[in-house]
């Protein structure tokens, strides 16, 4: 399998990533932080226009008609940029609801069919139009108005709004147990890519920091210990991007190998890197990575955020597990 990337995926991935940097700074996430996370509608036109929502919804549907290997190099340029919003689910929605390929919908969702059912938590709820709820045994769509959610006042990553209901109203049965099994699938698939970004992203930063923190006279990244650190960060985040990479390509082709396994190998993978190249970052910060005003802060909560969505590590290391042993 060639992982190389072709000159269109390459100016995909360079095209988003000039419009992350250009659009979604540390400054503009803090003040989104700031507002209580409230959905920015001017960078999800943004993510609209450029297509993110109908990237993989073919041209006759007025998607871009691309596949999984280019939605990860995409949704890893959104993860490293800390891009807030409901993207990932009204992405997964796009040809299964009106208006979610263009972005004209928002759309939020909740994964009941893994491990974490209870408490019922939902992001963005007061920016929906509609819920996606995946069960094991099908998708329903719910419209956002009859939700009676209450908003968590502190939640954990906070440019993602968090509210609680007590009970789900009734809604429409878009598909059954296949597509639920599917939207799981890629919604990991996704997720990995997006926890790969924050494992490149925690690296950038924290070498950047070395390289203009000083103590005893000398930047701190001429410390042998400093060096260990993000060595060991860079081998996290090459081993995410392979097993990243890896799952898009064994989506899209049919027969080389098994996509759960290669989806559930990606998402354990890159979580890991997230999670430890995140906190090791705010360890090469020292005592500034703790506080508000830098930005390692937000990556470590986006890593946890993530660790909850589509199937916990534990869950797909299960998973592998029994594969393997099969």
């Amino acid at each position: 399998m060639d992982f190389r990337l072709t000159d269109d995926q390459a100016a995909l991935r360079d095209g988003i990533r000039a419009w992350c940097d250009g659009n979604v700074s540390i400054e503009k996430i803090a003040e989104i932080a700031q507002l209580g996370g409230r959905l920015d509608r001017a960078i999800w036109s943004g993510l609209g226009e450029m297509g993110v929502f109908g990237l993989r919804a073919p041209e006759r549907d007025g998607g871009v008609g691309l596949g999984m290997s280019e939605a990860v190099l995409v949704f890893t340029e959104l993860g490293r940029r800390l891009v807030p919003g409901p993207f990932l689910w009204t992405h997964l929605a796009a040809g299964l609801v009106p208006g979610a390929t263009s972005g004209d919908a928002v759309l939020g969702g909740l994964d009941l069919a893994g491990a974490l059912g209870e408490p019922i938590l939902i992001e963005h709820a007061d920016a929906l139009d509609a819920l996606l709820v995946v069960r094991a045994d099908g998708v329903d769509r719910i419209d956002a108005r009859a939700l009676k959610a209450e908003p968590i006042a502190t939640p954990l990553d906070p440019t993602t709004p968090v509210h609680h209901v007590r009970e789900l109203p009734k809604g429409e049965r878009l598909g059954g147990a296949d597509l639920a099994t599917r939207l799981r699938l890629e919604g990991a698939a996704l997720t990995a890519a997006l926890s790969l970004g924050i494992a490149e992203m925690s690296l950038e930063l924290a070498v950047a920091y070395a390289k203009q923190r000083e103590q005893f006279g000398r930047a701190i990244a001429g410390f042998q210990a400093i060096k260990h650190m993000c060595s060991d960060m860079f081998v996290r985040q090459e081993m995410a991007r392979s097993a990243v990479w890896a799952a898009g390509a064994t989506f899209d082709q049919e027969g080389v190998g098994d996509v759960a396994r290669a989806i559930s190998s990606a998402r354990v993978v890159a979580g890991d890197a997230a999670m430890k190249n995140a906190r090791a970052c705010i360890q090469i910060y020292g005592g500034m990575g703790y506080t508000w005003e830098m930005p390692p802060h937000y990556y470590l909560k986006r890593a946890w955020v993530l660790s909850t969505c589509f199937g916990t590590a534990e869950e797909h290391e299960e998973k592998l597990a029994e594969q393997l042993g099969a």
